[in-house]
């Protein structure tokens, strides 16, 4: 049975084009854009639903339906959703059942799935007895949700540029590594975050198609642009983070005082953090073991007054909700003080630090040249479609 769908926000129109050119600018360094390899056109594989009972799929107007094979079993009705549920190995998809299925729709339509609309089309498959939906979208296309979802459209349009070649780089280095699993990246924050036509507007689409096909390299090979909310200050070396050496993800001052989340504070009870921290009973003390050279907690020791633990940062700070793991406790009698600054891991771009620059007018080649050292901005070519 198919239900009435809400129709989807207008779309703006994709202006595809092939370019090469170069020119110099950068803070401290010399940059040249340099052409890469001519490939064909780059879908983004998005998994945005996950491991489901059931999940609705619709288009916005008739949607071919395909096999896992590719061959067309049926069409569904324009501005109808139906419903895709596992069935062992297989899935039912209205009257149709089989390995997995296709949904595409027809004449630049947009597809939904699970209350949100996106553009390209969707395979949804079983896996682990569930249902899984990925998105399958042409890559600038992905770009426009994912600006508008990381980044505000009313920031600086040379900050925006930033963050759509960063996001664009980090889009394609997954891509480039995960041609065995099922999608490229997640729809979260895990990867970058992704919400489809919701997300997008107009000055987060210009910004995208202002750097269409730019990316960061380094070593001729298109780098992993992290990117984060704020540092508080000054961003970290990857080895101290990751344990990982990448030349490219260096310390470097950040521009990021404006950061509602430069500086923070959360507070709880003893027993909110007994609660949140179980094992060592009420916290008498929480000593720091390691240390980044700019103060970020890599582990720390709980002492309780029923035992003791050691956690990293991250984890400490997924326990406590905290924005950051640069981080202090203090504790006031029955409060627990912690007080940080930042907003992510510190890693590559500050978003908020690319906002403060292209205040002071930097462009957006000299805010990549800031956050990630020692690159080179880039031209993917991408082969004609006639």
């Amino acid at each position: 049975m198919t239900q009435p769908l809400k129709r989807p926000l207008s779309g703006l129109l994709l202006n595809r084009f092939i370019t090469l050119f170069k020119y110099s600018v950068g803070l401290s360094l010399l940059w040249w854009l340099v052409a890469l390899p001519v490939q064909a056109a780059v879908e983004m594989r998005v998994a945005v639903a996950e491991r489901l009972d059931r999940l609705a799929v619709g288009s916005s107007t008739t949607a071919i339906v395909k096999d896992a094979g590719g061959q067309g079993v049926g069409q569904l009705p324009q501005g109808r959703s139906v419903t895709v549920s596992a069935e062992g190995r297989a899935l039912r998809l209205a009257d149709w059942r089989g390995q997995a299925f296709w949904v595409e729709p027809a004449n630049g339509g947009y597809v939904f799935i699970n209350n949100t609309w996106y553009r390209g089309r969707v395979l949804v498959m079983p896996v682990e007895g569930k249902v899984t939906a990925v998105n399958w979208v042409d890559l600038e296309a992905y770009l426009y949700s994912v600006l508008g979802a990381e980044m505000p459209a009313s920031w600086p349009q040379e900050a925006l540029k930033a963050q759509a070649v960063a996001a664009r780089s980090f889009a394609l280095y997954r891509r480039d590594r995960s041609a065995s699993q099922l999608y490229d990246v997640g729809p979260t924050t895990a990867h970058q975050v992704y919400k489809g036509l919701a997300s997008e507007a107009p000055a987060t689409v210009a910004a995208v198609n202002a750097t269409q096909g730019q990316v960061l390299t380094h070593g001729g090979r298109i780098i992993e642009a992290v990117f984060h909310s704020s540092s508080g200050g000054q961003t970290e070396n990857v080895e101290d983070i990751w344990q990982r050496s990448l030349p490219y993800l260096r310390s470097v001052p950040d521009f990021d005082q404006d950061a509602p989340v430069f500086r923070w504070s959360e507070t709880f009870s003893a027993g909110q953090f007994e609660q949140r921290v179980t094992g060592i009973g009420r916290l008498v003390s929480a000593s720091p073991e390691q240390v980044t050279p700019r103060g970020r907690v890599m582990s720390i020791r709980l002492q309780g007054t029923s035992g003791s633990r050691t956690l990293t940062g991250t984890e400490l700070r997924q326990a406590l909700g905290l924005r950051s793991s640069l981080f202090a406790i203090a504790i006031q009698g029955d409060t627990i003080r912690v007080d940080g600054r930042g907003y992510g891991h510190g890693l590559g771009m500050s978003q908020w630090g690319a906002r403060g620059l292209a205040l002071q007018g930097y462009a957006y080649p000299q805010i990549l040249a800031h956050y990630y050292q020692g690159t080179v901005l880039g031209q993917i070519q991408v082969a004609a479609q006639w």
